[in-house]
Formats: C-alpha cells, structure tokens, sequence
C-alpha cells in the first residue's frame, strides 16, 4: 500500500484515483464516526456518504507539514459535515410558531427602531409581545445564523477562505498563531471553557452540555455563539 503522505500529495494535484484509494482506506474510520449518529431516522448508508464528503474536504485541505496523522485531522472535519446534513435537513426543527414569533421580533425592532431610533431592550420586546425571556432569545436564534468551528473565514490580506476549526490546527506549528489562540482561550471565563471542551472535543451536544452546567438548551446556544465570536475576533 503506497504511503499515505504520497496519497495526499497526488490527491491535491488532482489525482482522482489516489483520493479514491485514501476514502477506500479510510472507510472504516468514516463508519466509526457516523455511527455515533445513528438512530436518527437517516440511513447509515447516506450518512456514510455524507462523512465521505468530510474526509474528501480533509484530503484537500490537509497540509502536509501539520505535526498530526492525517486520520486526527480528518475526524472533526467528517463529524462537523455529517452535523451540517443533519442541520440543514431539519434535524434542529423550528416549530411554525417560533418562526411567527422571530418574524413579530423583527417587525417590532424595525418599528421600535424608526420611531426611538435605537434597538429595544430585551424586557420591552417582551412586554410587547407577551413572551418570557427563554421564548424570545429561542426566537432570536433560530432566525440567526449558526456559528461553527466549521464555518468558513476569510483569512486577512488574502481572499483564500478557511475553516474556524483550521486555526486551531494551525496554531500548532506557528508559535506566533499559537500564542494568539492561547490568548483568545485564556479570556475565556472556566464555564465558557467548559462548553468549547464539550461541544467540540467532547461531541456534546447542547441539551446534555446544558444538563452538565446547569444551564438550559437556549442558555447554551446564546453563550456558544457569543464564545465563538470572541474567539473568530482573536485569531481571525
């Protein structure tokens, strides 16, 4: 069996049937990890396919002097693409009148906005549309956009688009990268800390991190996305 590193290498300049060999090789790494979403009313094959997709990605965007097995770097890329097919096909439901609620929310802070000339606080926007405070930040995110380890940033002075996810392998072997990202983390209060761990590293997801902190579903949504924005502001 050819090196995996010579697999790589040919894969990136374009060798179709050296990436085919690297998915054949890896497939029972992909079953691995797809089997952990199991029983969630998808068939095993299609999320296969879809964790195949990942390691595709993982074989393109791997850099060969990253100090890690290629099968390190390939497992968070193949979870966070299954997490995105079971997103964006409905898995995170958004029930009718959540989605009444957010488009009242937005219409009020328009109108509020027009007429005082700045955004509502949140006990107003409760008050006006006899809500608890739970229900409307439930609103408020589902009509938000997801921010992810795997979404896609611009890297500064270049228009060469990458994942959140990379710099932190990055920062690996750039001392320079490293220290930035010890920085963004060391802001981090010990719970913040906590959800990154268990969301990311730990594969929680938000209801069981919630049910380990104390803290509710929606809790954990809000502070994940307000986390994740410190940490893309650091080291983006």
């Amino acid at each position: 069996m050819e090196d995996i590193t010579c697999l790589i290498q040919k894969a990136q300049n374009g060798d179709s049937e050296a990436k085919a060999v690297i998915v054949q090789e890896n497939s029972k790494l992909i079953w691995s990890v797809v089997k952990k979403f199991s029983g969630r009313g998808y068939e095993m094959e299609d999320l296969f396919q879809t964790g195949a997709i990942g390691l595709i990605k993982s074989i393109d965007r791997f850099d060969l002097s990253y100090n890690v097995k290629f099968s390190t770097y390939a497992v968070p890329m193949i979870i966070g693409e299954v997490k995105r097919f079971l997103r964006d096909d409905g898995l995170i439901k958004v029930s009718r009148s959540t989605k009444s609620l957010a488009l009242k929310v937005k219409l009020f802070n328009q109108s509020y906005y027009i007429k005082n000339g700045k955004e509502p606080t949140m006990s107003e926007m409760c008050e006006e549309l006899n809500v608890n405070e739970d229900e409307l930040i439930l609103a408020m995110e589902s009509s938000a956009e997801v921010e992810t380890l795997y979404k896609k940033v611009t890297t500064p002075n270049s228009n060469r688009e990458t994942f959140l996810i990379d710099k932190f392998n990055e920062a690996g072997k750039d001392e320079e990268e490293l220290l930035i990202l010890r920085s963004a983390i060391s802001e981090l209060t010990d719970e913040e800390r906590q959800i990154i761990l268990m969301r990311y590293f730990d594969d929680k997801t938000q209801s069981e991190t919630g049910k380990r902190l104390n803290r509710s579903q929606v809790q954990v949504s809000r502070m994940e996305k307000k986390i994740l924005m410190k940490i893309k502001e650091k080291i983006v």
